[in-house]
C-alpha cells in the first residue's frame, strides 16, 4: 500500500480536496481518498502543490519524431505539409531511435495514454510493449479523388493489420481531414469501424485555405494539389465551412475527435454538438503557434460547454511532447481559462474521448490513472516555474 498527499488533491471527476491522502496498491490502483487526519503522517508521502491523475495526450504523430527542428516555424499549414512530405524519409535506425526517445519523454512528463496518428507502421514495435495506453488512428487520405478511394483504403488496411495491440489499447481507420478525403473514402471508413465503439480522429479547420476551399472552391489547397499533379476540377464547393462537409460523412454514433479547430466558430461548434453528443475537440496550442502562429479562441469553447482535450502534435510541429507545456501556453495567452478546466482537458476529457475512462482520467477507487505531482503553480495556474513529477 502507498499513500500520497499534497496541499490539494484533484480527483477531476469531483471537486478538489484540501490535504487529502490518495491510497493506492502496489500496482497503482486507487483504493481510497481520505482526509490526512485519518493517517499517521509518517506513513504518508506529503508534498507541497497538487496531486492529479496522469495526463492524456489525444493527438500526436509519434512517427514524425525524427523530424524535430527540420521544418520552419510560422510558415502556415500548407508550407508545413510540403516540408513534411519532402523531408520525411530517413534511415530506419534514426526513425526508431527518435520514436523511443519521444515515448520516454512523454512517460517522464506524466502522460499515461496517447491518441496517435499512424500512416506507416514505424511506431508499432514501441506500441506493442504497452508502456503507455495507445489509441492508434491509422490515417487515410485520397486528396478528394473518388477514384483513388479503393486503393487508399486497402493500403491503409494493410498498415492497420500490422499493429498488434497491447492490453487496453485500441485502433481504428480514420480520415485525415475534410480537404483530403473523398465521399467514397469516408463511406469505406464508416463501413469498416464498429458502430458506437470507436473514436474517429479528424484534423479540422486549422488554416484559412481549408474553409476557403469549401466555401468558394478557391485558395491555397487548390494550388497545393496542383503542384503535385492532383486536379480538383471535379470538386464542387458546398458553400459551407469545412466541418459541415465532415459532419455529412462521419458517423455520429462513434466518438469523434476534431483536432486543432483554430478557426472553428460558435456556429461550427453548435452544429457539431447538435450532430452528436459524442463530439470532442482536441487542441494542440503549441503546434498551432509553431505552424500558423495562431490559437483557437477558447472562450468560444467554454461558452459552448465543449469537451476540449489536449494534444501535442509531433516533434516536427512542437518543441516538446508535454501536456503540461500545452496547459502553460493556454494559461499564458488566454488566462481566463480556469485551472480546473485546463486540468479536466488534460485528463478526464481526453480519457473519455479515447474510450479509456474505464481506468484513466480521474482519481477514483478502482482506477489506475497514474498519479502526478504538480509543483510551482503561479497564482493557481500553470506558469514558467510549474513542474510535473510522475509518482505512479
Amino acid at each position: 500500500m502507498r499513500k500520497y498527499s499534497a496541499d490539494w488533491v484533484y480527483p477531476v471527476s469531483s471537486p478538489p480536496l484540501p490535504r487529502a491522502v490518495v491510497v493506492t496498491d502496489e500496482q497503482g490502483k486507487i483504493l481510497t481518498i481520505e482526509p490526512r487526519e485519518s493517517h499517521d503522517p509518517s506513513s504518508v508521502d506529503i508534498r507541497p502543490g497538487i496531486l492529479c491523475p496522469g495526463f492524456v495526450n489525444t493527438h500526436c504523430h509519434l512517427e514524425l519524431s525524427h523530424m524535430k527542428g527540420k521544418v520552419d516555424t510560422g510558415t502556415g499549414l500548407i508550407p508545413f505539409i510540403t516540408g513534411v512530405v519532402t523531408q520525411r524519409n530517413a534511415a530506419a535506425e534514426l526513425i526508431q531511435d527518435a520514436i523511443e526517445r519521444a515515448e520516454a519523454e512523454m512517460l517522464a512528463g506524466g502522460i499515461v495514454a496517447v491518441g496517435d496518428i499512424s500512416n506507416v507502421p514505424d511506431t508499432f514495435t514501441v506500441k506493442s510493449r504497452g508502456r503507455l495506453r495507445w489509441y492508434t488512428f491509422v490515417e487515410l487520405f485520397d486528396f478528394l479523388q473518388e477514384e483513388g478511394a479503393e486503393k487508399t483504403f486497402h493500403d491503409g488496411l494493410a498498415v492497420y493489420e500490422q499493429l498488434e495491440l497491447a492490453p487496453g489499447s485500441a485502433k481504428t481507420l480514420v480520415p485525415h481531414a475534410p480537404y483530403s478525403v473523398s465521399r467514397r473514402l469516408f463511406e469505406k471508413i464508416n463501413a469498416f469501424n464498429p458502430d458506437g465503439d470507436a473514436t474517429i480522429s479528424i484534423h479540422n479547420q486549422e488554416t484559412p485555405p481549408e474553409n476557403e476551399l469549401f466555401l468558394h472552391g478557391t485558395g491555397g489547397f487548390r494550388d497545393f494539389y496542383g503542384r503535385f499533379g492532383i486536379s480538383l476540377d471535379g470538386f464542387q464547393a458546398p458553400g459551407t465551412t469545412s466541418i459541415h462537409y465532415a459532419l455529412a460523412h462521419l458517423n455520429p454514433a462513434n466518438r469523434t475527435l476534431f483536432v486543432h479547430n483554430t478557426l472553428s466558430t460558435a456556429d461550427d461548434l453548435a452544429t457539431a454538438q447538435a450532430w452528436s453528443p459524442r463530439t470532442y475537440w482536441a487542441s494542440c496550442p503549441n503546434a498551432n503557434l509553431y505552424i500558423e502562429n495562431r490559437l483557437p479562441n477558447y472562450r468560444t469553447f467554454l461558452d459552448a460547454g465543449a469537451r476540449v482535450t489536449l494534444g501535442t502534435d509531433s516533434l516536427t510541429s512542437n518543441w516538446q511532447l508535454s501536456i503540461l507545456e500545452e496547459m502553460k501556453t493556454i494559461a499564458r495567452f488566454q488566462s481566463y481559462v480556469p485551472f480546473d478546466a485546463l486540468l479536466r482537458w488534460a485528463t478526464l476529457n481526453g480519457a473519455e474521448a479515447l474510450g479509456f475512462d474505464d481506468t484513466l482520467g480521474s482519481l477514483e477507487a478502482g482506477k489506475t490513472p497514474g498519479l502526478l505531482w504538480l509543483s510551482g503553480l503561479e497564482n493557481g495556474a500553470p506558469g514558467q516555474s510549474t513542474r510535473v513529477e510522475r509518482l505512479i
